[in-house]
């Protein structure tokens, strides 16, 4: 960012502290709850949403602090030899594509209609995060490799739909690893780097169009790096089904709100 941008978030803060400090508050709930059972997405667009802001500067906002989210991610795992750039080169790059592409989609469609795609499509996620358990504990990582075709649409697909929206994006991709015979700890991997490319790609895209706001932004980054932290030193102390039904329950009200707000 440069000097003119960082001036800019100051000025945006003096100016509308409200939502700055609403924001840290979404992204640091969103990303505790996403830490201990996952699904932070389906709490950060609606609940950016319901503070009045237009649903593609949610998307932009969302893909900024998920894309710092996911580079730390990378970066500790590539530094701790887990992955190495060279392996990751081709999936960062699908990745990226696929985002660019999903937020061209996104950015050109009119808000209100976007507003009824978005409160459709959180309902799909959330029903996908509900039954990720179900479905990845079914799955055999032992199979054989999908067809070359596969492994380029798939995540392209899923990187697009991450880049243009974004909440269930990670089901998805661990699931679809998990078919390309991946471990868990693998498939899970491998889906922080696809993150990453799909925020990259949407990132430039929002940021070219001008969906970023630099004050939303950075305050959800800082929420969701505090939340984040604050949710991996209590991971060991509380027991993931009570976090899992506070999610659900979180989800289901920001849904109902959200029908509210359409009507």
């Amino acid at each position: 960012m440069s000097i003119i941008g960082i001036g800019t978030w100051i000025w945006e803060i003096k100016g509308g502290s409200y939502h700055f400090f609403v924001l840290i508050l979404i992204g640091l709930g969103a990303s505790f709850l996403g830490t201990l059972a996952g699904g932070a997405g389906l709490i950060t667009i609606p609940g950016m949403m319901l503070t009045g802001i237009p649903i593609q500067t949610s998307i932009a906002t969302n893909k900024f602090s998920s894309g710092i989210a996911a580079f730390s991610s990378v970066f500790y795992l590539i530094r701790h030899k887990e992955l190495s750039i060279r392996s990751i080169m081709s999936n960062l790059l699908v990745a990226f594509l696929g985002g660019m592409g999903g937020s061209l989609l996104t950015s050109h469609i009119h808000e209100k209609t976007m507003n009824i795609v978005a409160f459709l499509l959180l309902n799909l996620a959330l029903i996908v995060t509900l039954i990720n358990k179900k479905w990845t504990a079914n799955i055999q990582f032992n199979q054989q490799p999908l067809t070359y075709k596969m492994n380029l649409y798939i995540p392209l697909f899923v990187a697009a739909y991450d880049g243009g929206f974004g909440p269930g994006s990670s089901t998805f991709s661990i699931i679809y690893y998990m078919k390309n015979s991946h471990t868990y700890m693998k498939a899970v991997q491998m889906t922080r780097v696809l993150i990453l490319g799909s925020c990259a790609g949407g990132f430039i895209v929002f940021f070219q169009t001008g969906f970023i706001i630099w004050s939303y932004a950075i305050s959800m980054a800082i929420g969701s790096i505090i939340g984040s932290q604050i949710g991996l030193l209590l991971l060991p102390k509380i027991p993931q089904k009570i976090a899992e039904n506070l999610l659900l329950i979180i989800i289901c009200l920001l849904i109902i709100q959200m029908i509210y707000k359409l009507k």
